[in-house]
């Protein structure tokens, strides 16, 4: 269980490891793009750790990495292909950021630092932990974007005036994040 929690706050991949800031920045514009590219994501994690973790002796050591890989992008490919079928209108706003998962390090580095070493179930764990905690983030931070930026929240106005315009556009997706990264590194310090 103790992996499971870790991807929440401790070992946030967003707010405390900085990792995968590129889809973080970049379809955090609302709620709706940072819970869809966090879920998708999610899928993508538990599945890539579950198999690499069942071919992790297999795989010879000079090809380790291009296999994960390719294992990655079938999960990916997958999503995509989901997504496009299912949710047209989420695949339109998320766009490159969906194949664009394939390199992100988030997924690789656990399918390197910890599915590759350990069993399986701990693995799913992992992937499962991290993922929900990368769609925190990035739901979070999608959230307080639109909020500030619109006045709506999921879509769902509540403001009748507009937001401040900054927060729709790329550099309100610093100054959110930069605040939000703030905070949760106080939260970590008092914990």
């Amino acid at each position: 269980m103790k992996n499971f929690t870790k991807g929440f706050i401790k070992e946030n991949p967003v707010f405390v490891l900085l990792l995968g800031l590129c889809p973080t920045l970049g379809v955090t514009t609302s709620a709706i793009n940072g819970l869809g590219m966090g879920l998708a994501t999610t899928f993508v994690l538990i599945g890539s750790n579950v198999v690499v973790s069942l071919v992790k002796n297999l795989i010879p050591d000079k090809v380790r990495i291009p296999a994960f890989i390719v294992i990655i992008a079938s999960f990916v490919t997958i999503v995509e292909l989901v997504m496009q079928a299912y949710m047209p209108a989420l695949f339109d706003q998320l766009g490159l950021f969906i194949p664009l998962i394939v390199v992100n390090c988030i997924v690789l580095g656990r399918a390197e630092a910890f599915a590759s070493k350990e069993t399986t179930a701990s693995s799913a764990i992992d992937g499962l932990g991290m993922g929900l905690g990368f769609s925190f983030a990035l739901t979070l931070l999608g959230a307080v974007r639109e909020i500030l930026g619109s006045g709506a929240i999921f879509n769902f106005k509540f403001m009748e005036a507009d937001g401040m315009l900054v927060f729709v556009l790329a550099p309100g997706a610093f100054i959110a994040l930069g605040y939000l990264i703030a905070i949760i590194n106080r939260i970590n310090k008092k914990a």
